[in-house]
Order: C-alpha cells, then structure tokens, then sequence
C-alpha cells in the first residue's frame, strides 16, 4: 500500500494508538480502604506509609489497649475476707476500732428505740386513762340524780331499781369508787366542807355528814365530797 507523507509520522502514530489501546486493557486501580484486608490494621494515610511499615506504632497501641484491659480485669476482681486481713496489722486495727464504734452505734440505737417504746405504752395507758375519765365525769351528773332518787324512795323496789344498780355496778369495773364515808378524818384532798360544827367527844376534825358524793378513780379525785365537818368544841 503506498504510503503518502512522512514514514515517521505513521510510525509514531501508530505507536500512539497501541499505547493507548494498551493502556485501556489495563485500568489503574487505587485503594483507598482505611483497613487492610490482609492484614486486618488501619491504614495511616497521613503519614503515607502502608500497614506494613507501620508495624512498631500499631503494636504500642494494642500494647497499651491489653494493658488498659488487665487493669480493668483487676480492678473488679474482689479481693477475699482473708485475704485482706492478712494484709498488716494496721488494717486490722482499723477494722476492729470501725467494728467497735458501729457496736457503740447499735448499743445506743437499741436503747433509744426501747426509751421510745417505753414512752409510747406510757402515753397510750395515759390516753386510754383520760377517756376513762372523761367518760366518768359525764355520767357523775346522772349518778347524783341516782342518789337523789335513792333518798326519796323511789328506787326502793323496781325495774328502775336495778337498772341504777346495774349502772353503778358497771362503773365500778371502770375503777370508780364513791366518796361518801361519815365518821372518818376531815381530809382537804377528797373532802369539800360546806359547814362547820362543833362536836362532842371528837379530837379531830370529823366527817358528820356527806351532802353530795364525791368520786375517784384510782389515785385521781374526779369530784370531791361535800360535807359538813364536826370540829372539836
């Protein structure tokens, strides 16, 4: 075939176009993975060197990384009983002064706890005593109606009788006792004087009649008796 122009020409174009056909047969391909899949390292692109090279600094770091972990490891590790007493003399001072002083604690704690409990029966019998009570001052005004009935004779015989009796009867299971003896010592603490008398053969100033009952509970005057006393002449 004839060739028109120059020879060299042809030949570098020629050249050209193998280089390029060569070159699409063999695409440059660049990794760009920040982890090795050989390997299994990270990569540090910054440095510009490959895992390979990058042996010593990768090895100080899982270095550090076991170190850090056997430090966990220890830490939850508990250490036993024995163990730790027979770590000095010293520990087990302390130990036995921390025992002491919670014994002392205890020791204390328990007796507030029994000074309260003692304190609460003491206010619950105090309060229990004073609903008694007041349930006894508010019937006093129906047992002097009681007495009043007695003195005139309407409460001789009768269903009224015994429901009186019953009443008084009751009462007394509650602690109340009636102050209404005659012939006995003049006493301030249970007795009102009303009137003053003198009297026969008496040393001392003496009951001589009861005008109204009185009544306690207990060691507790709820009403003192009205009475006429009977003093020496």
């Amino acid at each position: 075939m004839p060739h028109h122009g120059n020879e060299e020409e042809h030949t570098s174009t020629g050249h050209d176009r193998a280089g390029q056909q060569g070159d699409s047969h063999e695409p440059v391909i660049r990794d760009n993975r920040k982890v090795d899949p050989v390997t299994g390292q990270a990569r540090h692109p910054e440095g510009g060197t490959s895992s390979h090279g990058a042996g010593p600094a990768s090895g100080a770091d899982s270095d550090g990384d076991a170190l850090a972990q056997a430090e966990e490891i220890l830490n939850g590790v508990e250490v036993p009983a024995e163990e730790s007493v027979a770590q000095g003399a010293a520990g087990t001072g302390s130990a036995n002064a921390e025992a002491a002083e919670l014994r002392n604690d205890l020791l204390r704690l328990q007796a507030e706890y029994v000074n309260y409990r003692k304190r609460v029966e003491r206010d619950r019998a105090v309060a229990g005593e004073m609903a008694v009570i007041g349930v006894l001052n508010s019937l006093l005004p129906v047992l002097d109606d009681v007495d009043a009935a007695r003195q005139h004779g309407d409460l001789a015989d009768g269903p009224f009788a015994a429901i009186a009796t019953k009443l008084e009867n009751a009462l007394k299971t509650y602690g109340l006792v009636r102050i209404d003896e005659t012939g006995v010592e003049f006493d301030p603490t249970i007795h009102e004087a009303l009137i003053q008398q003198p009297g026969e053969d008496i040393e001392v100033d003496t009951v001589s009649q009861v005008l109204r009952s009185g009544y306690k509970s207990g060691e507790r005057v709820l009403r003192a008796a009205q009475v006429i006393v009977a003093v020496p002449a």
